[in-house]
């Protein structure tokens, strides 16, 4: 079993993204499954058109992108991607769309086919802070979210997919209180690891 996992580069001003932080410390096995990992741009369509073409290439049974969701303190597995682009900051190229479709022909959502509700049970099992989040936004998260489920779709393997937001990262307990918010990198690690067993049913 393959399972390919996917991460950000840092965006609005950051130097470092947690989502890839978390990704690129992933075990390259993780039970009897492979996994392969891949950082995207944080650039609407490029970002979902490199990630439908590794999935051609790569053949994965699952496929797991994971975001960066400053301001939360808990891991959470969107329930569904709308067909919608809509961004209140430029990505990393200056773009800025409002109001546009991410696939023109797409329906007007697609809910994730790897099992959110079951991941954040196990999240929570494991004494890490999750829950299941209802949408992935209109940013670039969605984007790929959408964009994934839609290439999916398309396969004859029909490979599970969905997205992951995990917190920013921890500053520390010595930091001021309102820059604590966040997680540690080491228990964002263990949450997707987590993940990728309820997905795969390796233990």
């Amino acid at each position: 079993m393959k399972v390919l996992v996917t991460g950000f580069e840092p965006f609005g001003g950051s130097a470092v993204n947690a989502s890839w932080e978390a990704v690129r410390r992933l075990p390259d096995k993780i039970g009897g499954a492979e996994i392969c990992k891949l950082r995207l741009p944080v650039v609407f369509g490029e970002a979902g058109a490199i990630l439908s073409r590794c999935m051609k290439e790569e053949r994965p049974d699952a496929v797991i992108s994971v975001g960066q969701a400053e301001g939360r303190d808990k891991i959470t597995p969107e329930r569904i991607a709308v067909n919608l682009r809509d961004a209140r900051i430029p990505d990393n190229r200056g773009n800025q769309p409002q109001e546009e479709s991410v696939v023109p022909e797409g329906p007007d959502g697609i809910f994730a086919t790897i099992p959110v509700k079951r991941i954040a049970e196990a999240l929570r099992a494991a004494g890490i802070p999750a829950g299941v989040s209802g949408s992935a936004g209109t940013y670039v998260c969605n984007d790929v979210m959408y964009q994934a489920l839609w290439s999916a779709g398309e396969m004859d393997s029909r490979p599970a997919a969905g997205f992951i937001h995990v917190p920013g990262l921890s500053a520390g307990e010595n930091a001021p209180e309102e820059k604590r918010p966040g997680m540690d990198l080491d228990c964002m690690v263990r949450g997707l690891v987590i993940a990728v067993e309820e997905i795969t049913g390796y233990q």
